[in-house]
């Protein structure tokens, strides 16, 4: 009980007082709430935010490794948070002057009606359109034998691969799909992106090639599809213009020749198709 009284006497509480907070104090806060969610948003939109988790756990391992006394993992950690901020600047060198640029050219807004309004239609809504969309262009592509290429993000933001291509920001339509895979058309060669929102971010993107063997008869479309499922969590439609053969690439694995109700599965969130029935194996074997 002594010591309790020795400590509340030397805290001397009665020299505390509530600090002033002016007109100069609210704007100070202001400003930087503003500046760390516009941080937060640009994370959200790059590969920062996987970086971040990294980072996280490294930080995680350090505050364990002081407590228990594991000096050399204590050690190793800490150098390696000496050279990390100049790391993370290099590797992240396009998203940052994407940043300042923005910046500059005054694209920076604080979107109030996304912020306290939204949209009355839900999320699940939307995705279920796009899906519908897509799924629509892929048949009719696959019909009229045209190639194309089609990423949807799911939790990985894809921002550096949006970045190869042309800003679209549209609305996911089978029109608009069709129409930018037609031949001749100037972003026909590249990929498409379906950003979280669902909606097509971006076109004519470049994609990361796999380095794996997936089968000689599969071409450059085929093996970005894998690369970038294997560098993200996306899901890659992939429309065969030799064949018409519509397939996806997830986990860095292809599924070939895919039914509607399997490419709808798989684009709902399933990791593979699901298992077909005797008689709808025989009739994709037939199709091959």
């Amino acid at each position: 009980m002594n010591i309790i009284e020795w400590i509340i006497g030397n805290l001397n509480l009665t020299g505390l007082r509530m600090p002033e907070i002016g007109l100069s104090s609210v704007i100070d806060m202001l400003i930087i709430a503003f500046l760390m969610y516009r941080v937060l948003i640009w994370i959200a939109k790059t590969r920062a935010w996987t970086v971040i988790k990294g980072i996280t756990l490294l930080a995680v391992i350090y505050f364990l490794s002081d407590v228990l006394k594991l000096h050399t993992i204590r050690f190793l950690i800490l150098n390696t948070f000496d050279v990390g901020l100049i790391a993370l600047i290099v590797i992240f060198q396009p998203e940052v002057r994407k940043a300042l640029e923005q910046i500059g050219k005054g694209t920076v807004a604080f979107n109030i009606n996304k912020l306290v309004g939204g949209d009355a239609e839900t999320d699940d809504d939307i995705k279920s359109n796009a899906v519908d969309e897509v799924i629509t262009a892929c048949r009719k592509m696959s019909m009229e034998r045209t190639g194309a290429l089609i990423v949807l993000a799911n939790e990985v933001p894809l921002g550096d691969i949006e970045s190869t291509g042309t800003r679209l920001d549209a609305l996911t339509t089978h029109q608009l799909i069709i129409s930018i895979f037609e031949d001749k058309m100037p972003l026909h060669d590249g990929a498409i992106v379906i950003g979280k929102n669902h909606r097509i971010n971006a076109a004519g993107c470049i994609l990361p090639l796999t380095e794996k063997e997936i089968g000689s008869e599969l071409g450059t479309r085929h093996r970005a599809a894998v690369g970038c499922s294997e560098a993200s969590d996306a899901n890659v439609v992939v429309v065969s213009n030799e064949t018409g053969f519509i397939s996806i690439a997830s986990g860095g694995k292809l599924y070939k020749n895919l039914s509607e109700v399997e490419i709808r599965s798989m684009l709902y969130g399933m990791k593979k198709p699901p298992k077909r029935k005797l008689a709808s194996f025989f009739k994709g074997v037939n199709r091959g």
